[in-house]
């Protein structure tokens, strides 16, 4: 039996449902308004195991990813880390990333379907610097788990992590089982994401549940992340996006750091002070959950304004959220704007995270 069966019949016994002819992870477990609450007001662990991971080692990893990162990496020590943006040369993004620094290596994660851009855009410009970069997506895979309760619940698992700041991370156990344990803010909860080897997803799973950490869907997971505006990268990040269109901009972009690969015209729209478009978050007044791609207007009507880019039911209220990208003139929070419908529009609210 695979360790991919092994997994999915763990998820399955806690009445996993599955997308049709996906291998993705489980959209429910048959009560996504009640997954909902466990990740906000509880602690709950979603399946990240088809996230991608890298590798970087040699005496010039450092040096080297900074040449090709929005971020600074040089301050950052072992235990440290931060969120990035792979850019090309015109600005835009081709992957979101998020840096992890350890003694010997660098670690890289990112979002499923980022692996090929992310490793063809550095072994391009890989010559001579004595880096070896390891893809490690076969090889290690990846829960989250989020909510309030998580401290605690780690703790009862022998882990103390009160001190990690955002994106700091140490080598843990579970049961004698090693892996990584990284603090993130990918909702509005505390966040901590898992890293292990593939060959111990089961078994950590199991550990999880049984220490009273309970299982939540994907769907329950990116209404939280939508809420707290969190994009994702395949979803709301394309290489069509300017890097500061992603509205990431104080968590991901330095301005004090010497050259990177795409940084001239990323300095130019900083000093210009804006960019023509930014990514918001939307609350709708009514359903139903609007399609990806749904053009916005503005509050009094005429012409697109934007569009969706991620959408969901927020469990919390049971009205729809979205992530959208608006002309800069209505980006302010507060303001209204319209979701285009069959029927009639819907109001909508701007909103974005403080």
């Amino acid at each position: 039996m695979s360790l991919a069966i092994t997994l999915a019949d763990l998820q399955k016994q806690s009445g996993a449902v599955f997308a049709e002819d996906s291998v993705a992870a489980p959209l429910h477990y048959g009560n996504p308004h009640g997954e909902y609450a466990i990740a906000d007001a509880e602690a709950g662990v979603v399946d990240f195991s088809q996230r991608c991971h890298f590798e970087l080692t040699g005496n010039d990893r450092v040096k080297f990813l900074q040449n090709f990162c929005t971020n600074d990496l040089l301050p950052l020590q072992p235990g440290q880390g931060c969120e990035a943006f792979l850019t090309s040369l015109k600005g835009k993004v081709l992957a979101h990333l998020f840096v992890f620094v350890d003694e010997n290596r660098l670690c890289i994660e990112a979002a499923a379907g980022t692996a090929d851009v992310i490793a063809a855009h550095l072994d391009k410009y890989l010559i001579a610097e004595d880096v070896e970069i390891h893809p490690r997506s076969d090889e290690w895979g990846e829960f989250l788990l989020t909510g309030p309760d998580c401290l605690h619940r780690l703790s009862g698992l022998g882990i103390a992590v009160e001190d990690l700041l955002p994106y700091g991370h140490r080598a843990v156990d579970i049961d004698g089982i090693p892996l990584t344990i990284r603090r993130v803010n990918w909702t509005s909860q505390p966040g901590f994401s898992l890293v292990m080897a593939r060959s111990e997803l089961a078994a950590i799973w199991s550990r999880l549940i049984d220490g009273g950490i309970r299982p939540v869907g994907s769907q329950a997971f990116h209404a939280l992340r939508i809420e707290a505006c969190m994009p994702w990268d395949r979803v709301d990040i394309t290489d069509d996006n300017l890097a500061q269109e992603v509205a990431r901009t104080d968590q991901a972009i330095s301005f004090s750091k010497g050259c990177y690969l795409g940084q001239e015209p990323i300095a130019r729209i900083d000093a210009l002070g804006h960019v023509n478009r930014e990514l918001r978050g939307l609350r709708l007044t009514a359903g139903p959950v609007p399609p990806i791609g749904t053009p916005i207007l503005g509050k009094e009507g005429g012409n697109a304004i934007g569009e969706i880019t991620s959408a969901a039911l927020s469990y919390r209220n049971d009205l729809p959220v979205a992530l959208a990208y608006l002309r800069r003139n209505h980006v302010q929070p507060g303001g209204t704007v319209l979701v285009e419908q069959s029927d009639e529009p819907i109001p909508a609210t701007v909103f974005w995270h403080e």
